[in-house]
């Protein structure tokens, strides 16, 4: 369909129009003799044609731009919601001991590795007050915002400890120990508080693997039910009101019947997402059960899932002296060797389950940044440099092709 302008142009040119001739001097209905004119040489032609030519461009510039029939909303790229992360929380570390990362054999930024390769988000541990030199709030804070500059989404996962919390260690802050239970409430919300105004995180983390709660004893969930569950709702509650954007996620470890039980203790609490663990080793060997979670809470819940932390072997050889968790035949999946496509095939079945399911939203791959970084003698290096994302010479393995966005 022609616009209003094309049309006019059109007319234009019609009125314009001197009659063709042939060789004979005869002039030419090209509409309807349908041949080719034979065009003299002449400066009149000459010109003419010119003009025409200029006019008839211009119509195809406005037919192009100006036709009902074109989109009048062009596309645009689709929004990338799908969250493909790395957790990289000893980087800083690692590399103040002078360790570099490779790409194809070429000194590469790890972030930018993980960036070209598709990675787009990144989770950073943070502790209270460490008695070791990493996760410390200035750390955090200064890796956060080197992440973000890289331009990935940055996922905190805050401890509420000094050290590592997991389900069998929910170890209150050294400074808050002495502290009644209403003011280590103010404390957590106070602390939660400051995280948001000065790292501001796209995904905050209420604790760690918190299965049976955190802030022990106080906010022990078996123990201490209702303190447990009136100090999630606390800082929840302070996250929604301080930052209304950022998405809260609870955190459990491990699939099947205990998510269940633990995710219906969580039922009142306004959280965003449901961060689950999953490690063969501890969790079992079956993806299908895997799959099965993340319906039955998905549906239940009305929650987006996410794998918040899985890795897998490469090999089940090590590269140091420290005692490496995995390195066994039977704790691996039979499927899945401990190879270079044992360990990428594994984490593609992760983020299928989880991509081709209504209620999955994203992985995170931990440990990736765990190479034997203290040299190949050392006993207080790595316990996971078999199930980084770079080999035992520090070069990106195969796996990071599964942080692509298809």
């Amino acid at each position: 369909m022609k616009s209003p302008l094309t049309k006019r142009l059109l007319q234009t040119i019609e009125n314009h129009r001197t009659p063709m001739k042939n060789k004979n001097n005869c002039e030419i209905n090209t509409d309807e003799d349908k041949v080719i004119p034979y065009m003299t040489t002449n400066k009149s032609n000459f010109t003419y044609m010119k003009k025409l030519f200029i006019l008839l461009f211009c119509i195809s510039l406005v037919s192009c731009s100006s036709s009902d029939e074109v989109q009048q909303n062009p596309l645009t790229n689709p929004t990338d919601d799908f969250i493909r992360a790395a957790d990289m929380s000893y980087l800083p570390l690692i590399e103040s001991e002078g360790i570099t990362y490779k790409n194809n054999g070429i000194v590469q930024d790890a972030l930018t590795t993980l960036k070209n390769a598709g990675c787009n988000t990144i989770r950073i541990r943070l502790w209270k007050n460490p008695t070791v030199n990493q996760s410390t709030f200035n750390e955090v804070k200064t890796f956060a915002t080197r992440a973000k500059n890289a331009g990935f989404k940055v996922w905190l996962s805050v401890h509420y400890s000094d050290t590592w919390a997991d389900p069998g260690h929910q170890t209150t802050p050294a400074d808050w120990q002495s502290l009644s239970f209403t003011d280590l409430k103010t404390a957590a919300e106070n602390y939660t508080s400051t995280i948001l105004t000065e790292i501001n995180p796209d995904i905050i983390q209420i604790g760690n693997e918190i299965n049976n709660g955190l802030l022990w004893p106080q906010g022990h969930l078996i123990n201490n039910e209702s303190q447990s569950l009136q100090l999630i709702t606390a800082i929840s509650t302070k996250i929604r009101t301080q930052k209304p954007s950022t998405k809260i996620m609870l955190h459990y470890a491990g699939i099947g019947n205990g998510a269940t039980w633990f995710f219906n203790k969580m039922s009142a609490i306004n959280y965003d997402y449901i961060g689950l663990s999953y490690y063969p080793i501890w969790h079992g060997k079956s993806l299908s059960d895997v799959n099965a979670t993340i319906t039955s809470l998905g549906q239940t819940h009305n929650k987006k899932i996410i794998i918040a932390e899985t890795a897998y072997p490469f090999t089940l050889n090590w590269n140091d002296w420290t005692n490496n968790i995995v390195g066994q035949t039977d704790q691996i999946i039979t499927t899945y060797p401990a190879s270079n496509e044992g360990q990428k095939n594994f984490v593609l079945a992760i983020k299928n389950i989880v991509k081709q399911n209504s209620h999955g939203l994203g992985f995170c791959y931990w440990g990736s940044e765990c190479v034997a970084f203290r040299g190949t003698q050392s006993t207080n290096g790595s316990s996971w440099e078999n199930q980084a994302l770079w080999d035992f010479n520090n070069n990106a393995l195969p796996v990071i092709d599964a942080f692509s966005q298809n």
